[in-house]
């Protein structure tokens, strides 16, 4: 379903509503497992974080930061700090904490910032994913699918080789530690429990795989993150005029500022990839064989020259409750990542370093920056864009963060379950 909005005598086109039987069902019990898993621990190498460290509700699904902490870490947000002695990290995430909002859409077909899982049927498992054949076969959707892999990566999750099983496993072939995550939860009388009453194929605990596992989780990320309850959802279906500068700021983004040529679609995202050459720093995320500290984007995963430097178009519903923005959360506000789209060149010389909201980690701080050094490197990324700059006024500026905000949705921050206070293997609960 569909609606044309005519203000002020001016068309914008066809803009779809987004409605919940466009996402994937999701089962009460299935969920309920997912939400304890999502906030448990145990799924992690050395049981000292989970999703939500990363993905929390106190912060939209996200952490506020520019490039997270992950595994040996210690608190939440701008507050978790690097960790200390033989436990601190060793790298910082690569990448901004990916939105969860709407993931569940029934649209989306890639995820990751540079798609390297998608739909495909190139191993015969439903999915072409950097577990390429390795992957289990089952997983439901993608976002069960993307769910796996946050616990086999080393930074996130995992640990280092050597720490714990789950590492040293990972270390040896990818699909190898699947099983000895599973027989951590199934173990748990209370998940086993919930695994036989919830699960059809499951007679009893044993029976329990980390297809179980992602199913539950990508069902309970699905229903939690749902959300089309904003100002602009109420304009597109009850026809509700949107506060002056908001409506201002929506002709522009449909109009002249040219935004929905890559932010459309009922999400708000064409799900594919441009390069935005946005300011470059931390480690990257690099392919086995490249040494460099940059990131290339989508050719990491498709090995093909034209898709360098290219991400994946972000879905903007609950924008403003997702700071900082970019792939590698470069921007700390929503005025600063429109600047740069409407002039990435200048915007990327305006741009300094204390923009990014990167916590204190003394000894990776000599190469946070180092890529800045190569010249050749941010020459190729600078030349690199798929945006054409618009010329603006600041209170047109203003007026696009206003309907930005018009985006966040009246029940956003009050989500059905939220975080559970305990969770079965009684570990803390961040």
């Amino acid at each position: 379903m569909c609606i044309t909005i005519l203000t002020a005598g001016v068309g914008y086109g066809q803009t779809p509503i987004l409605s919940k039987d466009q996402f994937q069902p999701t089962q009460p019990d299935k969920v309920k497992i997912g939400q304890l898993l999502f906030y448990d621990k145990i799924l992690s190498g050395n049981r000292n974080i989970s999703c939500g460290t990363c993905h929390h509700h106190d912060h939209g699904g996200s952490d506020g930061l520019s490039l997270g902490i992950g595994e040996g870490g210690s608190g939440l947000s701008i507050a978790r700090t690097a960790g200390t002695g033989d436990d601190r990290i060793r790298k910082r995430i690569p990448r901004n904490a990916t939105s969860l909002w709407n993931l569940g859409h029934k649209s989306i077909t890639v995820v990751f910032v540079d798609g390297r899982l998608e739909i495909s049927d190139l191993y015969g498992n439903s999915f072409n994913s950097p577990a390429e054949e390795w992957l289990p076969s089952g997983l439901d959707t993608v976002i069960a699918a993307q769910a796996v892999f946050p616990m086999v990566a080393q930074f996130e999750m995992a640990g280092n080789p050597k720490e714990n099983e789950i590492a040293g496993a990972v270390h040896d072939r990818i699909d190898a530690s699947w099983p000895i995550l599973a027989k951590r939860v199934r173990i748990i009388p209370e998940y086993g429990d919930m695994f036989v009453a919830a699960f059809d194929n499951i007679d009893k605990p044993e029976q329990v795989s980390i297809v179980e596992i992602a199913e539950a989780l990508g069902q309970f990320i699905n229903h939690e993150w749902q959300n089309f309850d904003s100002p602009y959802d109420a304009l597109l279906t009850e026809g509700i005029a949107l506060e002056p500068a908001a409506e201002r700021g929506r002709q522009l983004f449909f109009g002249q500022a040219n935004c929905s040529s890559c932010h459309s679609g009922p999400l708000l995202s064409d799900q594919k990839f441009h390069a935005l050459g946005l300011p470059a720093f931390g480690p990257g995320r690099t392919r086995r064989f490249d040494p460099m500290p940059r990131d290339v984007g989508r050719m990491g995963e498709s090995d093909a020259l034209e898709d360098a430097y290219r991400f994946k178009t972000p879905r903007l519903r609950n924008i403003a409750l997702t700071a900082p923005y970019g792939h590698n959360g470069a921007y700390p506000t929503l005025e600063g990542i429109i600047r740069h789209h409407l002039n990435p060149a200048k915007a990327r010389l305006e741009w300094t370093r204390d923009m990014s909201n990167l916590p204190s980690v003394p000894w990776l701080e000599d190469i946070d920056f180092v890529i800045q050094s190569d010249k050749l490197e941010m020459a190729r990324q600078a030349e690199k864009l798929d945006i054409e700059p618009v010329d603006l006024a600041d209170h047109e500026l203003r007026d696009l963060v206003a309907f930005m905000h018009a985006l966040t949705g009246k029940t956003a921050l009050t989500r059905p379950l939220g975080a559970p206070d305990t969770v079965p293997s009684g570990l803390p609960v961040d």
